[in-house]
């Protein structure tokens, strides 16, 4: 297996628009942001596994059959009798988003209900924040990346803020932390820099993050692109113009199509890796994001080979 992602699968109830009488209307969406990244990356060609918990209901059934359809080992999925989890995701005129949660299922996967033979077999284990929220998720996320840590599998995670789901900003930056010795790979947006390390400056910030033992630091920019540190360098990797229908995913696709480009250099995917080829790799995830963001709904917008080539085709028109 080349990446496995643990955490959150739900409904994204997601506004498309608004009716004639001012009512706005959803859409229910698959998504999840560490499901998010295993469809992405499968999408790209990488061989990928979900672990998680939805609820016994039809949303719960859906769910499992997104991720059979978008080829990602579904085996992990554990089904609980609350209900599945849903995020209410509003869209302003710009497409920036908001979210309301209506946790259920996704926080009660325990720590023996991680299939460990997956975590140990795949080259790199993926988590993001929202399943340190609370509930037995939080245990069973910290158990998956330490047993990736230990045994030598890389760890990829990103630490999506989501302040409706934190008591506090000050609890949010406590637990968003304690992961970071267990990371090698991390992926956060400019708002979030603070919160892990105390400034917003993006070269102090990341060599902050870098003296913490991360070994690839990858800043996303929305529209400009993305902000990376690898073995004490730093640059920026400029983004695509494109005209946004929604930005829900546009992260989640980035990160996965960075693991996808790395999973193809090996069974150890950091090693020998240069600054060149980094290069090529964020500007392949730049490009896998703007054709997501152009989308609506976050699984479903998601690219494949072909449309990242359809783009760069048109691209290079203009």
């Amino acid at each position: 297996m080349d990446v496995t992602a643990i955490g959150e699968i739900l409904i994204d109830l997601t506004q498309t628009g608004i009716n004639e009488a001012g009512v706005p209307q959803f859409s229910a969406n698959p998504g999840g942001a560490p499901a998010n990244v295993a469809v992405a990356a499968s999408r790209l060609g990488a061989r990928t596994a979900f672990l998680g918990k939805v609820g016994n209901d039809g949303f719960g059934v859906y769910l499992r059959q997104v991720l059979e359809n978008n080829h990602v080992d579904s085996r992990g999925v554990r089904t609980g009798e609350t209900h599945t989890s849903m995020a209410i995701v509003s869209i302003d005129e710009t497409g920036e988003r908001s979210f309301r949660f209506v946790r259920g299922a996704d926080r009660d996967l325990p720590p023996e209900g991680v299939d460990e033979d997956e975590v140990l077999k795949s080259k790199i284990l993926h988590f993001g924040s929202v399943s340190l929220t609370a509930g037995l998720s939080r245990n069973a996320t910290i158990f998956a990346a330490r047993t990736a840590h230990r045994h030598g599998g890389l760890v990829s995670y990103d630490p999506n803020y989501r302040p409706a789901l934190w008591a506090s900003q000050a609890e949010a930056s406590e637990w968003m932390t304690i992961p970071l010795p267990l990371v090698d790979i991390i992926k956060l947006s400019e708002e979030e820099l603070p919160l892990l390390t105390g400034v917003s400056d993006l070269e102090e910030g990341s060599r902050i993050l870098e003296e913490r033992g991360v070994s690839l630091v990858m800043i996303t920019l929305g529209g400009k692109g993305a902000f990376c540190r690898w073995q004490g360098e730093t640059w920026r990797q400029p983004g695509i113009p494109v005209k946004v229908a929604d930005t829900n995913g546009a992260g989640d696709t980035f990160l996965g199509a960075v693991l996808s480009r790395l999973c193809l250099r090996g069974e150890r995917p950091l090693e020998g890796l240069t600054r060149s080829e980094l290069k090529d790799i964020v500007a392949f995830a730049n490009q896998a994001a703007a054709v997501t963001c152009s989308r609506s709904g976050a699984i479903p917008a998601m690219p494949s080979l072909e449309d990242i080539e359809n783009l760069k085709q048109n691209f290079a028109r203009f």
